[in-house]
């Protein structure tokens, strides 16, 4: 096994605090929560480690424009719902849908292997926020 494939307590802590929370955190915040249990962690090893997971298939790296990623500690393929409002990224409890992967497959000839799909909108807690203040 490579040293870069190898699980370092700093990798184990990492997946611990993705797979120990749904809020689909930034590199920042993955970085605060690492620093209580290792305090000299570097924010550079936060983001090499978070690399090193992704690449080894033990979570998933959400892109949203140059600015910021997100990180699942769910690996599987699954949906996301990006609130509008407040900005949060919530996993959708629903099938992948197979059959669209079959459509693109028909009609353009590529072979599909997983693909993503992300809705966005406003989340039923900012709605109910909105509904009490009209």
């Amino acid at each position: 096994m490579s040293k870069k494939h190898r699980m370092t307590k700093q990798k184990r802590i990492i997946m611990e605090i993705l797979r120990g929370t749904t809020s689909h955190p930034t590199a920042d915040w993955v970085y605060e929560q690492a620093r209580k249990q290792i305090p000299d962690i570097s924010l550079g090893t936060v983001y090499r480690n978070l690399n090193n997971l992704k690449e080894m298939g033990e979570i998933m790296e959400l892109c949203y424009g140059s600015s910021f990623s997100r990180y699942d500690g769910n690996p599987e393929n699954h949906y996301h719902f990006h609130c509008l409002e407040c900005g949060r990224v919530l996993d959708l409890d629903m099938p992948i849908n197979r059959d669209l992967e079959k459509q693109v497959e028909e009609s353009s000839g590529h072979k599909v292997e997983r693909h993503r799909l992300e809705f966005y909108g406003v989340c039923c807690e900012c709605n109910k926020k909105k509904q009490k203040q009209e």
